[in-house]
């Protein structure tokens, strides 16, 4: 039930696994309403959603223009959520198009004809110089990003603070986020590497000492619910960095992945940075082959990210209620459940051994479908339409029961910012990590 009523709450970037997980935790509070390309599969209850195209002038007028039709011209706040990003590491012109050039868009839209009082931007850590073990980085450490996307977010912060007007703004400069399943592409990396004994998961070009701040999901939304909450006694524009303060070296991580994974550890070999680097340059060139690190992360394997969040623990009363360490073990938990689905869940190819030992343990029943026709009956999440797996069961993240969906036996899945990734099962895009879409289905099977 909405205790404020008269409050309209607008998230971009909607139908996103932060942005669905906003909206679920703040219609319980405001009028929510989100703007994305695509409606959800699966409606979310007492939530309203409006198609915009951030990276279109038109696509953001006729958004705004709808949003004034049904819900007026006052709105608390808008939290923007939308952005491109991915993990090639070269510019885009996306980044310019989306991230920048949208924000502007959406900027303008909302100062020229809305009574808008607050206008949060999701940005990231990365925008900071690294740091080094034993330092820990505040709001006012230098801005030196290293690589495409957090330059993006540079530029966009200060456009905010050139185009915000009288609005108030908020960046919310985020860690790298997780969930109890993972949904982290760096961390699922690790973790596969590590569960098919590669080469690359016993070595390493930078110092093992260094590591990078994390966030679990639900703790990103509590920081924005706590944000719109207490827009009125936040300053008129400022900047909270929101991450655990405690830093897991990437040594620590190994470790406990191996262990986890296998009952016993072993070291992680240094190799000198131009022999990493010709080796990424190699496999990312072989035919057929997609491998998630690439040259350019090799520059950056030094990098390290520990945060001081007081400005978050004063202006929010916010802290994280949980921590990277011990949700490890529930990521290999539910990686060992159901191996095959955390391998979709996080858009990877599962080895050729692992589905092999998948059908040993649960052969097919005498008169059951094909492995074709079993794509077509994938059980889902309610409440996280990129939940899907091929038997019943219970969602990993939520608990939630998952219910039968019939899919085209020809449908196609693939990323909303990489077009080129196509899969016949749901699951995530290995280069930007976000869920794949339905993109056509040209017969539907019926019972």
């Amino acid at each position: 039930m909405n205790t404020h009523t008269q409050d309209t709450v607008v998230v971009t970037g909607a139908t996103g696994r932060i942005g669905s997980a906003v909206m679920r935790r703040l219609s319980t509070k405001y009028k929510v309403v989100g703007f994305d390309l695509r409606a959800p599969a699966q409606p979310l209850p007492d939530c309203e959603f409006i198609a915009a195209d951030i990276a279109s002038d038109e696509g953001v007028r006729e958004a705004l223009r709808t949003l004034r039709e049904h819900h007026g011209t006052h709105v608390a706040s808008v939290i923007h959520l939308a952005a491109y990003y991915d993990f090639l590491g070269k510019p885009s012109p996306k980044y310019d198009q989306i991230t920048v050039e949208g924000t502007r868009r959406l900027l303008r839209g909302l100062r020229d004809g809305f009574d808008v009082e607050q206008f949060v931007f999701s940005s990231t850590m990365l925008v900071h110089r690294p740091g080094e073990p034993g330092e820990f980085i505040n709001e006012d450490w230098p801005l030196q990003p290293t690589w495409a996307y957090p330059e993006s977010k540079v530029r966009t912060e200060r456009l905010i603070h050139d185009e915000r007007g009288a609005i108030r703004s908020v960046v919310l400069r985020l860690a790298g986020v997780y969930d109890d399943v993972c949904h982290s592409p760096p961390l699922a990396h690790q973790i596969q590497r590590i569960c098919e004994h590669q080469m690359a998961g016993h070595l390493y070009s930078g110092e093992v000492s260094h590591g990078q701040s994390f966030i679990h999901l639900d703790d990103v939304v509590d920081a924005i619910e706590r944000t719109v909450d207490g827009r009125a006694g936040l300053p008129a524009e400022t900047a909270i960095l929101i991450g655990e303060p405690e830093t897991l070296s990437y040594d620590e991580l190994q470790h406990t992945f191996m262990r986890l994974i296998h009952g016993k550890s072993s070291e992680t070999h240094n190799v000198p940075g131009l022999i990493a680097k010709a080796g990424a340059w190699v496999q990312d060139h072989l035919p057929g082959q997609h491998p998630f690190i690439k040259p350019w992360m090799i520059d950056r394997a030094n990098d390290h990210y520990a945060l001081d969040i007081t400005r978050a623990q004063e202006l929010l009363g916010w802290q994280p209620q949980h921590t990277l360490r011990k949700s490890l073990p529930k990521m290999v938990a539910a990686l060992q459940t159901d191996p095959l689905q955390w391998y979709r869940e996080h858009g990877l190819e599962p080895p050729e051994a692992l589905a092999k030992l998948a059908a040993k343990i649960a052969p097919a029943p005498v008169g059951a479908v094909t492995t074709e026709e079993a794509a077509c009956h994938m059980h889902s999440c309610p409440m996280h339409e990129d939940v899907c797996q091929s038997s019943p069961g219970n969602c990993p993240r939520c608990g939630e029961a998952l219910q039968a969906a019939a899919v085209a036996a020809d449908a196609e899945y693939t990323c909303p910012m990489h077009p080129e990734v196509v899969s016949k099962v749901p699951g995530r895009c290995p280069k930007c990590g976000m869920a794949l879409e339905l993109r056509h289905a040209r017969e539907h099977r019926h019972a």
